[in-house]
């Protein structure tokens, strides 16, 4: 009865980066202002962006700010340019031993807003005592030019909460999905512009290298984490002899199709998901009695329930299947969050789908006066769908969508249709490096964890191992997300050791 959503896009959102505690106050160096150098290697038509003069702001305690221009279309740089957002924390030492550029994941997150919200718990003490730590809002995201605007605030819930009165999967409501994605796609272009064509991957990756020159640094020092990933993993195959240090945590396998993808991503949450009903009914206040196969079939039926009875909720929304699937898939991302899918399931089964409705509104953005907080979901898909797109026709589909439920017999049946996410989009897809085992690079560092839902981490050792010529995997044995800054000290110190002293491990220290 609900059609589809957005659930199932390209690639995971970053839930949680950091947990460690702000560090104490301590007696800081004076902040030295970047500035870029000139370089002879730079063509003429693109040094006005790589030695341009920028004006640094304060906007917080040892945070500055400004906005960095770049070509809007990489191939005509003097065709115009876009405005990107920048922010970056000083190191706490007196000569930084450069700058960390860094991407929170998405794609459609917000490094600018990291940098002035979160930035002490981002890594490490050590990181942020000896570099400057960079965050930007890619092209189309945030404060950055062109932002990605689309529906108004209702139109955004019926597509993220609605539901349409069919069927889910009949040919009504493949027409309904059709339509609805038609009119969001339509509209994005409209109220975005015809610079949505370039919000690509590889556009965002050529901007991160006039990034490091702006921050007057000759290489590049990057920490990407799940999309973020992907646009390091992209500078590399295009400047790999421009890295310096460059950490990849909760990566994506750039050499896998998208509708493989989407199933690697759908089997990493099935299996968060019975991690967390093993460790639930291991309690006394589980809301699931029995076996973990029997506990996944409670909440299959629950889910096929709420196809034709949504749930009230205390605010007066109904939480529909999508909404519910939404709010499933948002504390699988990390382990602390298991005790509120606990109280989710806990009040669902008694009638009431309020916590269940909250998880979703915290995955989608979604403010307590109804407002979208930001525009990750529309960036997430305008620059996914630039990037790569499923076939969508009907014999296509119904094949990617035999292989969802086979990957996940609970989840799978609420993953299908994803193509139709940029069915119509109105603009083609970019062209990507056709290698990207980033011949000639130092030495990479790939982080996996061994219970990652959104980015699992049998991609993680490809990467390391067969895609990049230069990879070393760090793995860590554990659920959730990424792992830097928020799992255990063998992996801080792994981390850390390589920006600082550019020690690469031997061997993977296996955290």
């Amino acid at each position: 009865m609900k059609r589809l959503g957005v659930l199932a896009i390209a690639a995971a959102l970053l839930a949680l980066v950091g947990c460690a505690s702000p560090q104490p106050e301590v007696s800081l160096a004076p902040i030295v202002l970047p500035s870029a150098s000139p370089d002879s290697s730079i063509g003429l038509d693109l040094k006005p962006f790589y030695e341009q003069k920028v004006d640094w702001k304060s906007c917080g305690k040892r945070i500055l700010c400004t906005h960095v221009s770049v070509p809007t279309d990489w191939a005509y740089p003097a065709a115009g340019s876009l405005s990107l957002a920048v922010a970056y924390r000083a190191a706490d030492i007196a000569k930084p031993l450069g700058s960390v550029i860094f991407n929170p994941g998405g794609p459609g997150a917000s490094g600018y807003d990291w940098i002035l919200n979160s930035v002490d718990y981002l890594g490490t003490s050590t990181l942020r005592a000896n570099f400057n730590i960079v965050g930007f809002d890619p092209r189309g995201v945030g404060m950055s030019e062109p932002k990605v605007k689309c529906f108004d605030a209702k139109q955004t819930d019926y597509m993220l909460y609605g539901d349409n009165g069919f069927p889910l999967g009949s040919p009504q409501d493949l027409k309904s999905t059709r339509e609805l994605l038609g009119q969001f796609a339509s509209a994005c272009s409209k109220n975005t512009g015809p610079a949505m064509a370039h919000l690509d991957t590889v556009s965002a990756a050529k901007d991160i290298d006039v990034l490091r020159a702006v921050m007057g640094d000759a290489k590049l020092n990057y920490l990407g984490f799940s999309y973020g990933s992907l646009l390091g993993e992209t500078y590399a195959a295009l400047f790999p002899n421009k890295i310096k240090h460059m950490v990849l945590d909760g990566v994506i396998d750039p050499t896998v199709p998208d509708s493989v993808q989407s199933v690697t991503q759908l089997k990493g949450f099935d299996s968060a998901l019975r991690n967390y009903l093993a460790d639930c009914l291991s309690t006394s206040d589980c809301p699931f009695t029995g076996t973990v196969s029997q506990a996944l079939a409670k909440i299959k039926t629950f889910l096929r329930a709420l196809e034709t009875k949504p749930l009230p909720t205390k605010d007066g929304r109904e939480l529909t299947v999508g909404a519910a699937n939404t709010g499933l898939i948002m504390p699988l991302y990390s382990q602390d969050y298991w005790p509120q899918l606990s109280q989710a399931f806990a009040e669902a089964f008694d009638g009431d789908g309020t916590t269940f409705i909250g998880l979703a509104d915290s995955y989608n953005d979604r403010g307590a006066n109804g407002q979208y907080t930001t525009n990750l979901m529309e960036a997430n898909i305008a620059i996914s769908c630039l990037d790569a797109r499923q076939p969508s026709d009907e014999s296509s589909m119904a094949t990617q969508n035999s292989w969802m439920v086979a990957a996940s017999p609970t989840l799978g049946r609420y993953w299908q249709f994803g193509a139709l996410t940029c069915d119509a989009w109105p603009y083609p897809v970019v062209a990507h490096p056709k290698d990207y085992s980033a011949k000639g690079s130092a030495p990479i560092l790939v982080v996996g964890t061994t219970g990652d839902p959104a980015t699992p981490y049998s991609q993680a050792v490809s990467v390391a191992n067969k895609v990049l010529r230069n990879g070393h995997l760090v793995t860590y044995n554990g659920e959730g997300h990424t792992a830097y800054g928020r799992s255990n000290e063998c992996v801080a110190s792994a981390v850390d050791n390589y920006f600082i002293k550019s020690v690469v491990p031997g061997s993977d220290p296996d955290c």
